[in-house]
């Protein structure tokens, strides 16, 4: 189970033997002419061929994993996707795997290596890790690009747009976190160097630019979602785009090859799309449209994951990704810790050996954060199961308090699960019962509809999902409010950007917190990829790194060339 003593992941992964890429797609259903080899593992697809030649095929089973809501000593929710993918295999299921891209932000910050971990993992380890097939490259060059014509049109005697420099909104981005890049002054040093201004950096899996491409369904949508871009308005108030400043096709450019989704492997050779990395907390935090349309074409089941607990990115997921492309769940699977939720019922901060002791009462308090997150879901009309992420510290009498909790809660089956040292055999029971939730009616609908205004969209989200008693508008939002509304933008879905750490504005407040508002301090337009996004208290769109960052135990071995310490 997990918590036994399991190599580390870099070390499992670079003792894999990994099969030829071809291989891998020839197992999906996906043939040579439509691969894009990038070396022996690793592949971009033809989706538009793909799509083309299964038009009339049906689409399989959609099934979302997310979590509670996460804790420092973390859910196992990516390890949860990952071993149930190798699972549904072991029991005959002809299924799919679509996750994220992981950020250089998490990978050098507090995580280290993402996408799974023990025997539940996505291969090749370092390369998913580190360049990869270098989209989000792609995506900050594109993104970097618009910000330097928008400033080139401010300089003096130019500005033919008549931009009003007050209401720039586009921001340049690094994939990296870095504090002190929040908030800059750029154009110092004379007329030569641009216009002073105040603005700043994002974390580029943030950026509107990540969110276009993973909601973009084809080249075309693409190129129309970058030049719908919104980057500031004119003197007179009307909104200005990427298309009206010139940017739009170069950009699309720039992320013609990103927009392939790519194709990897489980460590039980099972097949992979690894494409976008938007961030729950601030983005929508799904993986690309495109994958999960063309996975859905090639396998029986798929299986996806959205960033962070059920009220970030799997409502993201049912609200805008759903949206947009066109499909839903047929089940969903929320995934949690028994330390994680002893954590929510102390409330606070537990040093991981108090968690790790029997503790029946704090447990049974901790699972109203599960018994919150399964009612949402449940709101989107889809069946939803449990997983328990099992450590060997977890006691039997433990493990049934939170199946027995669960069943009280609504969900149709909770197993535990030792993906993270066995692989897909730690999770036959789990598999076995997300087919019979697939199998079950469903009623998938949006928790609210176009037609809704900006305010009931983001009150129906926040009293709802994060269970508020309402919400609280600052000057700024008000007026961000009158102005989408005025350009038509009322009718775009809600992208909340908040703490991932409560389901409130708050990471202090644990569990399953009551008596709160929501104040929203400003809301941001993102236009191309199809939503606003309203930021809640104190949320920053650029993270920083940790007093000890993971990527101080990285290093290279000069004779191998064998990356260390990555994870």
């Amino acid at each position: 189970m997990s918590g036994t003593t399991v190599p580390s992941d870099i070390d499992i992964a670079q003792a894999a033997e990994m099969k030829p890429i071809t291989e891998i797609a020839a197992d999906a259903g996906i043939r040579e002419d439509e691969l894009e080899l990038y070396g022996k593992y690793k592949a971009k697809v033809d989706y538009m061929s793909i799509l083309e030649r299964l038009k009339d095929e049906p689409d399989g089973k959609l099934i979302d994993v997310t979590a509670i809501t996460p804790t420092p000593w973390g859910e196992g929710k990516t390890v949860t996707s990952l071993g149930l993918a190798q699972a549904l295999r072991k029991i005959g299921k002809k299924v799919i795997l679509c996750i994220r891209e992981p950020s250089l932000g998490p990978v050098f910050g507090i995580k280290g290596g993402a996408a799974g971990g023990g025997y539940a993992q996505a291969i090749p380890m370092e390369d998913l890790n580190l360049h990869f097939t270098g989209d989000i490259h792609a995506v900050s060059a594109a993104n970097n690009l618009l910000a330097a014509m928008i400033d080139t049109e401010l300089m003096e005697g130019r500005n033919k747009l008549n931009i009003n420099p007050l209401t720039v909104s586009w921001r340049r981005v690094i994939d990296m976190n870095d504090r002190v890049l929040r908030q800059t002054v750029v154009g110092l040093g004379g007329y030569l160097n641009g216009t002073p201004r105040e603005t700043g950096f994002d974390i580029s899996v943030a950026s509107e630019v990540m969110a276009i491409l993973a909601l973009a369904t084809d080249l075309k949508d693409l190129r129309e979602r970058m030049g719908r871009i919104v980057f500031a308005y004119d003197r007179d108030g009307k909104p200005l785009t990427a298309e009206d400043i010139g940017a739009a096709g170069a950009m699309t450019v720039l992320m013609k090859d990103a927009l392939k989704p790519n194709l990897i492997q489980t460590l039980e050779h099972g097949p992979v799309f690894m494409h976008a990395g938007p961030f729950a907390n601030i983005a929508h935090g799904n993986n690309s449209v495109i994958s999960t349309k063309i996975a859905l074409k090639l396998a029986d089941y798929v299986v996806t994951e959205s960033g962070f607990g059920a009220d970030l990115g799997a409502e993201k997921f049912m609200d805008i990704t759903c949206r947009y492309g066109g499909f839903s769940a047929s089940a969903v699977n929320i995934t949690a810790t028994i330390r994680a939720l002893k954590m929510h019922g102390f409330g606070r901060m537990q040093e991981r050996s108090e968690l790790e002791v029997e503790n029946l009462e704090m447990l049974e308090k901790g699972c109203a954060n599960l018994a919150k997150q399964i009612e949402n879901m449940k709101l989107f009309g889809i069946p939803v199961v449990v997983t328990v992420n099992r450590f060997a510290s977890d006691t039997d009498a433990e493990v049934e308090l939170v199946r027995k909790k669960a069943l009280e809660f609504g969900a149709e089956a909770c197993n535990p699960i030792t993906v993270h040292a066995q692989g897909g055999n730690g999770a036959i029971e789990a598999a076995n019962a997300v087919v019979e939730a697939c199998d079950r009616p469903s009623n998938f609908q949006f928790l609210y509809p176009d037609e809704a205004s900006i305010k009931e969209k983001i009150e129906t989200i926040a009293t709802k999902v994060y269970g508020a008693d309402g919400v609280d508008y600052m000057p700024e939002a008000e007026e961000k409010i009158k102005i989408f509304t005025e350009a038509g933008y009322d009718k775009l879905p809600i992208c909340m950007a908040k703490t991932h750490l409560s389901l409130s504005h708050d990471p202090n407040l644990k569990n399953r917190p009551t008596g709160f508002r929501v104040p929203i301090r400003d809301i941001r337009p993102s236009i191309g990829a199809g939503f606003l996004y309203p930021i809640l208290g104190a949320m920053s769109t650029m993270p920083g790194l940790s007093a000890r960052p993971a990527a101080v135990d990285v290093d290279i071995d000069v004779e191998t060339g064998r990356i260390i310490g990555l994870f």
